[in-house]
């Protein structure tokens, strides 16, 4: 009879109870993992300035782009199960700051450009802070969001790598402006798959929300730069 009200009450066996502890466990090691990772991001992004990586050629610093997230993105997936993933993480930040620097550069090449940047950066925090308050309390399930979502950023992936060559400024404005919007969606996406279980290795949710965030950040960062920037 004991082990009969045990298979009905799934919180007597602990399946719901267990579910939602690792539910929570795994979201508190992103976050927490994520905010270390900003450590490497910012030291990286800063190296990248005193090294003048801006004087990188476009194409160059793209091919490099390319194959070092590329590369370091597949290495973290294959150790994520270990803590070999967490140093490849952080050397993957750290990375991603260098290669920020080009932006940040052009930025700080306005009068009021630290004032962009800390504007930038206050946006994407309101941003990620309003997705991940949504994924948490709304009890709509956003999972169908990830293949539209997925659409779009190879379409802006495109648009992106065809703006080197072309150089157009209004096709840059509209990539910025989708790319906020898709990696907004994403971060709501990517927090949800979180607390609904869709993901449980906190590794590979942090490296998806790093990207979130960078990626508004950077295009956040580029609008405001068009539009904001002083030259005075």
């Amino acid at each position: 009879m004991y082990n009969d009200l045990q298979n009905a009450n799934p919180y007597a066996a602990g399946g719901v109870a267990g579910a939602v502890a690792t539910r929570n466990k795994v979201l508190r090691n992103t976050y927490w993992l994520l905010a270390l990772s900003m450590v490497p991001t910012i030291f990286g992004a800063w190296l990248g300035l005193q090294l003048n990586l801006a004087a990188m050629r476009p194409g160059v610093s793209t091919i490099v782009f390319l194959v070092g997230a590329f590369g370091m993105m597949f290495a973290i997936e294959r150790y994520k199960n270990s803590s070999v993933g967490v140093a490849l993480l952080l050397g993957f930040t750290f990375f991603m700051g260098l290669m920020l620097s080009r932006m940040l550069a052009f930025v700080l090449g306005f009068s009021n450009g630290a004032s962009l940047i800390m504007l930038a950066f206050g946006g994407t925090a309101i941003i990620f802070g309003s997705m991940a308050t949504i994924a948490t309390v709304s009890k709509r399930d956003f999972s169908g969001m990830g293949k539209w979502l997925m659409i779009g950023a190879l379409v802006i992936f495109v648009a992106a790598l065809a703006n080197i060559f072309l150089q157009l400024p209004a096709l840059m404005l509209t990539v910025s402006i989708l790319a906020i919007a898709i990696f907004s969606g994403f971060m709501l996406y990517d927090v949800q798959r979180v607390i609904n279980g869709g993901e449980t290795n906190y590794i590979s949710a942090t490296l998806a929300i790093y990207l979130d965030i960078y990626n508004v950040f950077v295009n956040l960062l580029a609008i405001l730069g068009i539009f904001g920037g002083n030259r005075d």
